[in-house]
C-alpha cells in the first residue's frame, strides 16, 4: 500500500470512490508479495501492480465493477485457472486478491494511516475479507497509540489486533484466521513497518551513490563521518540525514536508543583503520542484517587482523562482507553501488547472486500450491 498511498489519499480527500485490489496470498512463483496493491481511480487511471503485469487487465475490470456495485470480493488467479491464463498469468504462480471499493465511508482511518507512514512510524491495516454477515469489509487500523475502528465486537477486535501486531512486528503482510468465540474469520493484514535503516559510514564519493541505491531499495539512509568538511547534506542528496560524528560513537548511541534492529544494514566505506575498526567491532557485535566494508583485498585482510586483535571472534568476522559487494565488474561509484545493493538483497533474501539463466527451479520462492 505504501507505494500507492499518495494517489489513494488524493482521491479519498476529494471524496471520490476508488477500486483497490490487494494481494492477500500467493503460491509458487507469483511475482508480487502480499500487500501489493493496484488502484483504479475515478478517471480510469491505474496505479500500482498486483502481478507484475500478468493479470492487471482482468483485475482492472474487477476494480471498476466493485466501485459500481460496492460489493467486495476475493478472487484467485493461477496456472490451473483457464481465465487467468487467458488474462496472462504465465509466471507459473497463483495469486489471491481482495478487491474492494475505498472511499471516506468505507475507510475513514485512511488519513491516520497516511500520517503514520509519512512519519516513518509502523502501522497495520486489518480488513475482514471473509466472515459472518456484517463483518466483511470492516477494518481496524493499528498504530503505536492503539487500535482504530472495529469489526463489530470487542472480543473479535482484540483477537484480530493480536494477530495483526504480530505480523507488523515481523514486517509481513498476509491473511490471518483468528477464532474469537468460535467465529471463522479471514483477515487481510497489510503491514507498513517503519523503514529499515541503512547506515553508510564514510563521506567518500562512493557513499553518495550507495545512499541513492539504499533509498531506491526503501531504506532510510544515514551518512555519517567525523569530518564536517566532507559530511554535508549538499554532497549526499540521496541520504535522509547526514551526521557529523565518529562512526563507532554514532552507532553505539543509535543501538542504545533502540534505533537499529535486525533489518539494519551497515556499509563502511572509509577503508581507513582509524574509522573502520572501531565501528566494525561494534557492528559485528549487533544482530544486524548486513555488515560490509570497502577496500582492497590487502586492506580487508589487514582489517580482519586488526579486528581479531581487538577481540572480534571468528564467528563474528564470518558475518563481515569485505571486500563489499558482488563481482559485477563495476568501476564507477554508481556501478559499485549497484554491486553493494545486489549483495544486500542477496543476503537479505537468501539469494546466491548467480545469473538466473544458469539456474533451474522457481524464480520467486513461495508457498505450496493451494488445493
Amino acid at each position: 500500500m505504501r507505494e500507492v498511498l499518495p494517489d489513494l489519499l488524493h482521491w479519498w480527500r476529494a471524496g471520490v470512490p476508488v477500486g483497490m485490489a490487494t494481494v492477500a496470498r500467493t503460491w509458487h512463483s507469483a511475482p508480487r508479495r502480499p500487500g501489493a496493491t493496484l488502484l483504479v481511480g475515478p478517471d480510469g487511471s491505474a496505479v500500482g501492480s498486483v502481478s507484475g503485469g500478468c493479470v492487471e487487465a482482468a483485475v482492472y475490470e474487477l476494480c471498476r465493477e466493485v466501485v459500481a456495485d460496492a460489493t467486495p470480493r476475493s478472487v484467485r488467479f493461477g496456472v490451473s485457472d483457464d481465465d487467468a491464463l487467458a488474462a496472462g498469468l504465465t509466471c507459473g504462480g497463483t495469486v489471491e486478491l481482495y478487491v474492494e471499493r475505498v472511499d471516506r465511508e468505507s475507510f475513514p482511518q485512511l488519513d491516520l494511516v497516511a500520517a503514520e507512514v509519512a512519519a516513518g512510524r509502523p502501522v497495520a491495516v486489518a480488513t475482514c475479507v471473509d466472515g459472518p454477515p456484517g463483518r466483511r469489509g470492516r477494518r481496524i487500523v493499528l498504530d503505536a497509540e492503539g487500535r482504530h475502528g472495529s469489526l463489530g465486537d470487542p472480543a473479535v477486535d482484540a483477537a484480530v489486533a493480536a494477530e495483526a501486531r504480530a505480523l507488523l512486528r515481523a514486517g509481513r503482510s498476509g491473511v490471518v484466521r483468528p477464532r474469537p468465540a468460535g467465529e471463522e474469520l479471514s483477515v487481510l493484514v497489510v503491514a507498513a513497518p517503519a523503514p529499515a535503516r541503512m547506515l553508510v559510514f564514510g563521506a567518500v564519493d562512493f557513499a553518495a551513490a550507495v545512499a541513492h541505491a539504499g533509498r531506491f531499495l526503501g531504506y532510510r539512509v544515514t551518512v555519517c563521518d567525523a569530518r564536517p568538511v566532507f559530511a554535508t547534506p549538499q554532497r549526499f542528496p540521496g541520504a535522509h540525514e547526514v551526521v557529523v560524528d565518529w562512526p563507532h560513537r554514532y552507532l553505539a548511541a543509535e543501538a542504545a536508543a533502540g534505533r537499529v534492529d535486525a533489518r539494519t544494514v551497515v556499509c563502511v566505506l572509509t577503508h581507513d583503520a582509524r574509522f573502520d575498526v572501531p565501528v566494525l567491532r561494534h557492528a559485528l557485535d549487533l544482530p544486524l542484517a548486513y555488515v560490509g566494508a570497502m577496500g582492497s583485498r590487502r586492506t580487508a585482510e589487514d582489517r580482519r587482523r586488526r579486528l581479531r586483535e581487538a577481540g572480534v571472534t571468528e564467528a563474528a568476522l564470518a558475518r563481515l562482507h569485505a571486500p563489499i559487494g558482488l563481482d559485477l565488474g563495476g568501476q564507477t561509484p554508481e556501478e559499485t553501488a549497484v554491486s553493494i545493493a545486489a549483495e544486500i538483497v542477496a543476503v537479505r533474501r537468501g539469494g546466491g547472486g548467480a545469473p538466473l539463466s544458469r539456474l533451474a527451479g522457481r524464480i520467486h520462492a513461495g508457498a505450496p500450491a493451494p488445493r
